[in-house]
């Protein structure tokens, strides 16, 4: 794209370039140097991967003219000779927020929330922004890009790092000599976007990342229906989105799990992302490779814990401590998977962290060549700059390092930064190296001085008889300052000295601890080697393995279906066969594939179950574990919204529901509004991504709601329809109204795509079941009134604890209770709920489970169905099928769960004894075939796992006393996901 904005500004620089200047100067200096200069004798890395030994570098007017060995050097040119130094292309960052400042934040947060936008004639929602442009708000910052350039850096691409549409960024080189007409070299370098709500504005909607995925998905459905020309209003935000949709887009996705969610967006709209990911993605790598993504990876590598204290250890998990230990081999797994990535100082507290975050990454075996590439070739491809930057062939900007030898080896120092064609000198070439060992004589005392690191700015290590004494030096200008004390800070001791020209001697001024002065002088008594270094190199580092999922308790392998033959078992059928005794179980492939006695094993592994009692996997009708997210809140419907994209694969309650014997759940949205989210219906395949866990084709439930939550009752700062419960009633008839105009204006074929209203249009055609959070006998009514009246059923009613009340007229509307089996008066619309609840609707014909809403309760559903025996004398066949067949039913699964019967998913439970006992302990919990759950591997697990910690403290106590940087252990905020939970 033409950089419109700077259209006068660079007619005038044509004109300065090319034609006779018409206005007068008053700088003194009125000829551009339109000389050559040539870099000779080098070695010089044209690509990452093509060197010219003793080559040449010819540039002129900020680009390079040639390169080669045998280049023909023209008569105007100033010859720099380079020999025994090396030549790199400079680095790129193709994302930073440089030059741009972010939004202030909009004052008024806290207050009662703001639901419409704040703007006019721009999209509905103030958080998408395509319309911001990086160049309108850049301005450059000499200070930063001199830190950029130390570290190697030509170019960086900037962006408004604001909003979830934040618009087109800018691509500066980092050229102080030059006005921004000449260093910018894209204006409009790209599109970005975030799953993050923008600072500056303080509509509520979205309230959470699965409504900011809809948010995006309708966004771009929008986009295209504009540009169609179906709008009868102008969109100003959607003009400048559609205007430059063709510009790379870039996606700041910040995890593994939020990568894959980017990708998903991008492959439904047929948008390629570059993905800034999280440095993560290691523990992820095969959904990582799945994404097909290029991808901008930042290297926070994060520091180790202080662990001194064993009680403030104790706060840590133990995928806090991985993380430390495994980060740095992030940049080494994606190399060895194939995965396209630039590197990125995104994400880093400072910039100057940037060199010893990636020597980390080179100790975990990232190779260098590739890291070059990293910085040079492929972010200039990512950018589509791949003819301008990233490489020193013929035409590309003369961006350049010069450095003392090969990049990224121990003790290389870049001298020169050259940023198109303009010096800048990073450290100088005439400065003495004065690395080495030497013999320090100061104060009386004889010590050992050993001087690493760079040439431009060693480092120092100074000792008695091996014992270290904390130090600091600074060099410049041939000019020592030098700084240490003994290990207990008793003996200060501060020098001041000058490098002695043409010799091995520092000598100067010293300042004793009684404040007195005296002499000291430093002898070279060998030269700098790196074979401490290379040492080090050798010794990789010991880096745990990455679990399945990567979080205590994740398997080494992923569990593998086996061929099984239960023997001898107390079978609980949950069919009409009801229990058998001393029978056995037959699983082959995934499935139920016999029931009776004296089976053969026919090859299958056998287990001894006398004595035992097997069933069908538990089933949980209502859970909020494994998600990221539990309600929007930012409307009062929020159909658009599903928890199929925030499943959260790595929730420990996942492991411990299959330790209480479940193996599927569905996920619900949270009870925030009248209408809420569509659910996820799960496995629990403890070990498999996001998508592993959600059933294949899945049965599609939406969570409705009605009571105190959806009229905000607890919530006084809210000021959102609906207030009472007739106003819920009201809304439900006014959206399903919408809903039917809507699916008439769909038939006519021209029509604005609305996921909201695709989704209840679902609802009325029965497509999609409704289950809805209720108490009062009223509203139960109510909902099934509004159903019957757009003639469709309300398929299961959870909690429901005025159900009893009702139970006849719910048998005739054909709806399922879901319900507590003993919770009542936690507020006051449960003061009517007694125990007796689910007998009594079970004894009208309603099909009625038992269910959790709790991640505690989860765990043990087995006890809570028990309970129904006591509450209402059901049969103990009748009390377990509330938490195997009958949620199976109501989530319409039943064809392939709930029960053991031949044909069905072999998803069971071997307990040790009766399975609704308070001593039952599920011993194996199987899914289709595989044990996700071992009581005796489990045992094991609890063992490695101390193990683990006990290495992981050692490494940190290692990399303290080291000198490395630790950090305060910090306890992880522990969210216990309920229908009212808003995050």
């Amino acid at each position: 794209m033409k950089k419109n904005t700077l259209l006068l500004v660079f007619f005038f620089c044509g004109l300065l370039a090319f034609g006779q200047d018409y206005f007068p100067k008053n700088d003194g200096i009125k000829e551009k140097n339109t000389n050559y200069t040539a870099f000779t004798n080098a070695t010089i890395h044209v690509t990452p991967t093509e060197t010219i030994n003793n080559g040449t570098l010819l540039i002129q007017n900020g680009k390079v003219v040639s390169v080669g060995k045998s280049v023909t050097i023209p008569q105007n040119t100033v010859t720099i000779n380079l020999e025994g130094k090396h030549i790199y292309p400079s680095f790129i960052d193709a994302y930073t927020s440089f030059g741009v400042n972010k939004p202030k934040r909009a004052s008024g947060q806290g207050r009662s929330p703001q639901y419409e936008a704040s703007r006019e004639g721009f999209y509905w929602n103030d958080h998408i922004m395509p319309e911001n442009n990086a160049i309108s708000k850049f301005k450059y910052d000499s200070k930063l890009a001199a830190k950029m350039r130390t570290l190697g850096f030509g170019v960086v691409n900037s962006h408004i790092m604001d909003g979830i549409a934040r618009g087109t960024g800018v691509l500066v080189a980092l050229n102080d000599d030059e006005g921004d007409a000449n260093r910018i070299i894209e204006d409009a370098s790209g599109q970005f976007f975030s799953f993050s709500k923008s600072v500056a504005s303080r509509q509520s909607y979205p309230t959470s990342l699965m409504g900011a995925t809809a948010l995006l998905r309708q966004f771009y459905s929008d986009a295209d229906w504009y540009a169609k020309g179906n709008a009868t209003t102008k969109d100003r935000s959607i003009e400048a989105f559609n205007d430059s949709k063709n510009l790379v887009s870039f996606f700041e996705a910040g995890n593994k799990g939020n990568n894959v969610r980017a990708d998903k967006i991008g492959d439904k709209y047929g948008v390629n992302y570059v993905i800034v990911g999280g440095g993560d993605e290691y523990e992820a790598i095969e959904s990582i490779k799945k994404t097909n993504a290029s991808y901008i990876i930042p290297i926070n590598f994060p520091a180790a814990f202080e662990v001194s204290d064993p009680y403030m250890a104790g706060y840590l998990s133990i995928e806090d401590m991985r993380e430390w230990n495994q980060a740095p081999m992030n940049p080494k797994m994606l190399s060895d998977n194939g995965i396209t990535f630039a590197l990125t100082t995104h994400s880093l507290k400072k910039p100057e962290e940037f060199s010893k975050k990636l020597e980390k990454a080179f100790e975990y075996g990232f190779d260098k060549t590739k890291a070059l590439a990293a910085l040079t070739t492929i972010p200039a491809q990512l950018l589509g700059k791949s003819n301008e930057i990233g490489t020193l062939q013929k035409g590309r900007y003369a961006n350049f390092l010069i450095t003392s030898n090969e990049l990224f080896e121990e003790g290389t120092t870049i001298y020169e930064n050259w940023v198109q064609g303009q010096k800048n000198i990073v450290n100088s070439m005439d400065i003495k190296d004065i690395r080495g060992e030497y013999t320090l004589q100061a104060g009386g005392k004889n010590y050992e001085m050993q001087l690493s690191g760079k040439v431009g700015s060693p480092k120092i290590e100074i000792k008695i008889d091996s014992i270290k004494y904390p130090s600091k030096i600074n060099y410049k200008e041939d000019w020592v300052i030098i700084s240490f004390s003994d290990e207990d800070k008793t003996e200060n001791l501060r020098a001041t000295g000058r490098v002695v020209s043409d010799s091995d001697v520092i000598s100067g001024k010293l300042l004793l601890p009684n404040g007195t002065e005296s002499n000291f002088t430093a002898k070279k008594t060998g030269d700098f080697s790196s074979e401490e270094k290379k040492k080090k190199d050798s010794e990789a580092p010991k880096v745990m393995p990455v679990t399945y999922p990567n979080v205590g308790y994740g398997y080494a392998t992923k569990p593998k279906q086996q061929n099984i033959l239960f023997k001898n078992a107390t079978v609980w059928t949950s069919e009409d066969q009801g229990v058998l005794e001393n029978t056995d179980v037959l699983v082959k492939n995934g499935k139920i594939e016999r029931i009776g006695s004296n089976l053969s094993a026919g090859g299958a592994t056998v287990i001894d179950a006398t004595g035992k009692h097997l069933t069908a996997g538990v089933i949980d009708e209502h859970s909020h574990i494994a998600a990221l997210s539990i309600n929007e809140a930012g409307h009062n419907s929020s159909a658009e919204v599903t928890i199929e994209d925030v499943v959260d694969p790595e929730d420990i309650n996942i492991y411990r529901n299959l330790a209480g014997g479940v193996t599927s759940i569905q996920i619900l949205h949270g009870s925030a509004n009248p209408i809420g989210g569509r659910s996820a219906i799960i496995k629990l395949k403890w070990s498999e991504d996001a998508d592993g866990l959600i059933y294949d084709n899945s049965p599609k439930f939406i969570k409705f709601a009605l009571g105190e939550n959806v009229k905000q009752s607890n919530w006084q700062s809210f000021n959102r329809f609906p207030q009472t419960r007739m106003g819920v009633e009201q809304l439900y008839v006014n959206y399903f109204n919408r809903a039917k105009e809507y699916e008439a204006q769909k038939k006519t074929g021209n029509y604005r795509w609305d996921e909201e209203m695709e989704v209840l249009v679902e609802i009325l055609n029965g497509d999609r079941f409704i289950s809805c959070h209720s108490y009062v006998q009223s509203e139960i009514n109510m909902l099934m009134k509004v159903a019957e009246r757009f003639n469709f059923k309300v398929n299961t009613f959870t909690h429901i604890l005025e159900g009893y009340k009702v139970a006849d007229k719910m048998a005739k509307h054909g709806v399922g209770g879901s319900t507590f089996s003993d919770w009542w008066a936690y507020k006051y619309e449960v003061n009517d709920a007694i125990p007796y609840n689910a007998a009594i609707m079970a004894s009208q014909g309603v099909t009625v489970a038992i269910n959790s809403d709790d991640r505690e309760m989860s765990r043990r559903l087995n006890q809570e169905a028990g309970k129904t025996i006591k509450y209402g004398g059901m049969s103990e066949e009748e009390a377990w099928k509330t938490v195997t067949i009958n949620p199976a039913k109501l989530l319409h699964i039943d064809d392939r769960v709930g029960s053991i019967k031949k044909g069905k998913d072999a998803d069971l439970v071997l307990w040790n004894n009766h399975p609704m006992s308070i001593y039952a302990k599920a011993e194996k919990t199987m899914i289709e075939g595989a044990f996700y759950f071992d009581l005796e591997k489990d045992k094991q697990q609890r063992a490695a796992i101390k193990k683990e910690r006990n290495e992981l403290t050692s490494l940190m106590l290692s990399e303290k006393n080291g000198g490395g940087k630790t950090r305060a252990p910090k306890r992880n905020s522990d969210i216990h996901f309920e229908c009212e939970t808003i995050h």
